[in-house]
């Protein structure tokens, strides 16, 4: 789940979450938090925490200054003792920035990697997994289907879950899931892993903090949903 803050950070830990990914500027769609909140943010939670490497908001392209800031925060995540970092590069036709990756990747070698939503922008999903299975460092695909909302991409995310039963990389979805629908949404997908941003805050405010309960609600759903399906 996304957290903005140590204390979205304990109080996903305490609520039985998985995993966090540390950005800042949810509204924006996330960015590189300080380097501060990313060491108190890993020494507040025994959880993998994945912090976002993204240095604005204005596209997924990045010229080369950009790309020196990136580098710089990969390695200064590594040494702040994060699990991985959530990234991703596109050339402005759309297609992966295969040059960018391969120079972030390099940096970012020992740790987990998630290329992030920039990948439901990409002209040409089948050339962009293909590009992506060769980076093995990337175990992870975070996407809502092409879709703003990834409850209208129902069908694009079940073909996604059927490739990556062959590839080395998990899809994680998220982008508009909520409790109730999020049973359905497993069943006629097949993903195992999702992703929730405003959907655990009070109100579904981005800017609100995390509802605990939210939180072990879905976590008990899942369970049933994947005992249902067993």
């Amino acid at each position: 789940m996304i957290a903005t803050s140590v204390r979205d950070v304990i109080a996903a830990e305490r609520s039985g979450a998985d995993r966090i990914e540390l950005i800042t500027g949810m509204v924006e769609g996330g960015m590189t938090p300080s380097y501060g909140l990313i060491e108190a943010a890993v020494q507040a939670t025994h959880l993998p925490v994945q912090v976002m490497i993204r240095p604005h908001s204005y596209s997924f392209f990045y010229d080369r200054l950009d790309v020196a800031a990136m580098i710089a925060d990969i390695r200064t995540v590594k040494r702040l003792g994060a699990a991985g970092v959530v990234l991703g590069a596109l050339t402005p036709e759309g297609r992966l920035d295969l040059e960018v990756m391969a120079r972030l990747l390099e940096e970012a070698e020992g740790l987990s990697v998630t290329f992030h939503r920039a990948f439901d922008e990409v002209r040409d999903v089948q050339e962009a997994l293909a590009e992506l299975e060769k980076f093995k460092q990337i175990d992870r695909i975070l996407t809502s289907g092409g879709k703003p909302n990834v409850l209208d991409a129902v069908q694009e995310m079940k073909r996604l879950v059927v490739w990556s039963q062959r590839a080395s990389i998990r899809i994680l979805a998220g982008s508009g899931l909520t409790m109730a629908s999020l049973p359905a949404f497993i069943a006629e997908t097949g993903v195992q892993e999702v992703h929730f941003g405003k959907g655990v805050r009070l109100n579904g405010d981005p800017l609100s903090p995390i509802d605990p309960a939210r939180i072990q609600q879905i976590k008990e759903q899942r369970y049933e949903s994947a005992k249902t399906d067993a």
